[in-house]
């Protein structure tokens, strides 16, 4: 008799109590002994639902209808209790805030090894074992509070990996880490594998996915299922403007419909009077924790779009919410408008900066979407025919319309992402700061919505954290490179990004866009996404065909 299979899923359809329509309609896959399955598709096309449905939270905690059938092991999983579900399936929810709830490293991760009843010193021994494998036991006895996103994102996965699971359900698990953590994982998520874990692996990076070998890839649209095959296979049937390929293929697939318009820029001119002045700043959130920043000096001036690139703890987000006077430095001084910050309030501040916060929970409150929306404009003083006219373009731009009345809570990791950058555009302030904008973002609504911004005249600069060294790539005109909390390097794309062996020092890994845009840039002189390159790549290849005709006759 053969072992049952680790999941089997047939038919599946989850409809939620407040909705009138299914969020996933016939699923059906199976999930072999050490077998990476990727889940691709849509922000909010069902993939978070479906992991739901596999670990049982729906329809136990998310309430809803559910038919068809999901087996553990070989058990169908609405007669497993919760506690035994636990010990088979172990999942790392997209946003760690969400999931940590110990105020120490330590803590978080013994949490649930103490809620099985474990003894203390064979907790003790799991936990320093699991810090070690994921390469964090630096941040064993470190407050939660005052560690990065990416690095939050380590100490969830550890308290996941510390029950040592059978079945892994990873929802998202590299949208907070910095290029080389996130390669490091799929490095780990792959031995887990090749060890005889089984892991569902939801992600948008789809490139960045491929180096961990996935054997099948399962791809939804509007909760449906449109390809379930090999990774090859997904290449090839997929819209390459909605998922994010390998800049070669979409090189490729685009040269018979190469685009040649380039985005317009709405921003103001460059000029020579700041927004911001960081004079030599240096930070540390208490006086016996080391300093978080460094003697940072630079300006942000109108018509600036800067993406802020680093590893994770590298000092990226102190650094900004300094801008907004969130955090006042403790060496140095920080100027908005030629003020000093310490001299403003942040509710003053907020007139001229906008800032989305990397994570969404942090932000959102009100009961609908529309009332989100509202709310910072209202308390700027906006007339009520400003605030609804910046609503509405606010919610178009992040493809939202049809959840105006829904609770913000109620969306989904990405669409609640979304819903906290509109409500920032709505506030119309003369500069905007986003935290990892792109976090749970597919790639047609994170270039959509990055078109908007920088296509609406009213922005004077544009300042972006990320780990996405595409997003850099396709829309700075400024980079700001950290390490450690200090400034590395500060200038053009083309510049700070070509030198590669800086970029691996500071983990941030150069991708396959990158090295085409260095590859075409004595062409463009300009970096381009992958879809705009295809025009010069016909034409180089026409120029080439043309000599070699000429040198023939």
């Amino acid at each position: 008799m053969t072992d049952p299979l680790p999941l089997l899923v047939e038919n599946l359809t989850f409809r939620y109590q407040r909705r009138s329509e299914p969020a996933i309609q016939n699923i059906s896959l199976t999930l072999q002994p050490g077998e990476i399955l990727l889940l691709a598709g849509a922000s909010g096309c069902g993939k978070t639902t479906l992991m739901r449905c596999l670990n049982g939270l729906a329809p136990r905690v998310y309430r809803g209808e559910i038919s068809g059938k999901i087996e553990i092991f070989g058990s169908p999983v609405e007669k497993l209790s919760m506690s035994q579900l636990s010990q088979y399936v172990g999942t790392l929810l997209q946003d760690p805030e969400r999931q940590i709830v110990g105020s120490y490293v330590l803590n978080e991760v013994a949490f649930g090894l103490e809620n099985l009843g474990l003894p203390r010193d064979e907790i003790l021994q799991r936990v320093d074992e699991t810090l070690e494998y994921l390469g964090i036991a630096h941040l064993r006895e470190r407050e939660n509070f005052y560690i990065s996103g990416g690095e939050k994102q380590k100490v969830a996965l550890a308290g996941v990996l510390v029950m040592r699971p059978r079945i892994l359900l990873l929802d998202e698990p590299l949208a907070n880490l910095d290029p080389a953590s996130a390669q490091e994982a799929l490095q780990l998520f792959r031995r887990l594998a090749d060890d005889g874990i089984s892991i569902l692996l939801v992600e948008h990076r789809v490139e960045d996915v491929l180096a961990a070998r996935p054997d099948r890839v399962l791809y939804l649209e509007e909760g449906r299922q449109v390809y379930y095959g090999d990774p090859q296979g997904l290449m090839e049937v997929v819209d390459y403007r909605r998922v994010k390929l390998p800049a070669p293929i979409v090189l490729e697939r685009a040269r018979k419909d190469a685009l040649t318009a380039n985005l317009t820029i709405a921003l103001p001119p460059p000029s020579d009077q700041p927004l911001v002045t960081f004079e030599q700043v240096s930070f540390r959130y208490r006086p016996e924790l080391p300093d978080v920043l460094h003697d940072i000096n630079f300006s942000i001036y109108p018509g600036d779009v800067i993406a802020v690139l680093g590893h994770n703890g590298a000092g990226k987000t102190t650094l900004v919410k300094h801008a907004l006077g969130l955090l006042k430095p403790t060496q140095g001084s920080v100027y908005l408008e030629g003020q000093d910050t310490r001299q403003i309030t942040v509710a003053q501040a907020a007139h001229t900066i906008g800032y989305v916060f990397q994570s969404p929970t942090q932000m959102l409150f009100a009961p609908t979407v529309a009332e989100e929306l509202a709310f910072g404009p209202r308390n700027l003083q906006h007339s009520p025919a400003q605030i609804e006219q910046d609503v509405q373009w606010a919610i178009r731009s992040v493809h939202l319309e049809e959840e105006l009345n829904t609770p913000p809570l109620a969306l989904s990791f990405g669409q609640q992402k979304r819903v906290s950058i509109a409500a920032v555009l709505a506030m119309r302030s003369r500069i905007l700061m986003l935290d990892e904008p792109t976090a749970g973002q597919d790639y047609w609504n994170y270039l959509a919505f990055m078109d908007a911004i920088l296509q609406t005249p009213g922005f004077d600069a544009v300042l972006f954290i990320t780990h996405d060294v595409d997003l850099a790539v396709i829309y700075a005109n400024r980079v700001l490179l950290l390490y450690n909390g200090r400034l590395v390097a500060d200038g053009a794309p083309q510049e700070v990004l070509r030198d590669e062996e800086r970029l691996r020092q500071c983990r941030v890994l150069p991708t396959s866009l990158l090295r085409l845009n260095l590859e075409f840039f004595p062409h463009t002189r300009q970096f381009l996404r992958a879809e705009a390159l295809a025009y010069f790549a016909a034409s180089e290849t026409n120029n080439r065909n043309q000599t070699q005709t000429n040198v023939f006759l």
